[in-house]
C-alpha cells in the first residue's frame, strides 16, 4: 500500500529511512502522477507497473545500483511502460510553515492566464495564487501524498528580481496551511536554488514526477 503520505511528512521532520542501498515499489494508490523519489542512499518508485518489472529493470540500469532509480535508461524505460511524460530530475526541498502574515504584500489571484498557474492548475489541487503588485506569483498546491508545494515566478529580469526570488519563495512558508511547504527546483537553475535555500528550504533529494498527457489513455 502507498504510503507517500507518511513518508513525506517524516522527511519534512528530518527523519530519513536507513540509508541501506535498497529501493521501495509502491502502486499509485490514486495517486494521479507517478514517480521517483532518490533520498541518500535509498530510492521511492511509485508508478502504475508491476514490481517485478521495475526490479527488472532497475537490475539493468547502469554500474551503481545507488544510482540505477534516476539512470536515464531507467527512467526513459518507465516513461515508455507507464505512457507517461516528465520534464526533468529536479532538486526537492522542504520547509516548515512560519507563523503570522508573509513579510510581502500580496493579493490572491486567480490569475489562471498565467503559465506557471496553469500548469499547477493541471497537475495539482486546491491550487491558490497571490500576486504582488510588480506581477510576481506565488502559489500553492496540493502534490504527491497529499504535500503542500509552492512554485513561484517574478515578473522582470536581472537587477529588477534582485532579492524577490527569496521574499517569494519566504512567503509561500507563511501562506501554506500545513505543517511544512514543499518546493522543487531544476538543478541547472542556480539562482532558483538559491533564492530557495536564503528563504531556508532545505534539500531532502532528487525526484522525478511522471505525468500523463490530458486526455492521454496511457497503457
Amino acid at each position: 500500500m502507498t504510503d507517500l503520505r507518511a513518508l513525506f511528512a517524516d522527511l519534512a521532520r528530518g527523519r530519513f529511512p536507513a540509508p541501506d542501498g535498497t529501493t521501495t515499489v509502491w502502486p499509485l494508490a490514486g495517486e494521479p502522477e507517478a514517480g521517483v523519489l532518490a533520498l541518500t542512499a535509498r530510492s521511492f518508485v511509485f508508478a502504475d507497473t508491476d514490481e517485478g518489472w521495475v526490479r527488472e529493470r532497475l537490475a539493468r540500469a547502469g554500474s551503481d545500483p545507488l544510482a540505477a532509480s534516476l539512470h536515464p535508461s531507467f527512467l526513459s524505460a518507465l516513461l515508455e511502460r507507464t505512457g507517461r511524460r516528465m520534464d526533468t530530475v529536479d532538486l526537492l526541498t522542504v520547509a516548515p510553515a512560519l507563523p503570522g502574515p508573509p513579510p510581502l504584500e500580496l493579493r490572491e489571484s486567480t490569475a489562471h492566464g498565467h503559465p506557471r498557474v496553469a500548469r499547477a492548475l493541471r497537475r495539482r489541487t486546491e491550487v491558490r495564487v497571490w500576486e504582488t503588485a510588480e506581477g510576481d506569483v506565488v502559489l500553492l498546491g496540493r502534490g504527491p501524498g497529499g504535500r503542500w508545494e509552492t512554485a513561484i515566478e517574478t515578473a522582470g529580469t536581472g537587477g529588477t528580481v534582485r532579492g524577490r526570488g527569496r521574499a517569494l519563495a519566504l512567503a509561500a512558508r507563511h501562506l501554506v496551511p500545513g505543517a511544512a511547504v514543499w518546493a522543487q527546483q531544476a538543478p541547472g537553475n542556480a539562482r532558483s536554488v538559491r533564492a530557495f535555500q536564503a528563504a531556508g528550504y532545505r534539500a531532502v533529494g532528487a525526484e522525478a514526477l511522471l505525468w500523463r498527457a490530458p486526455g492521454g489513455d496511457g497503457p
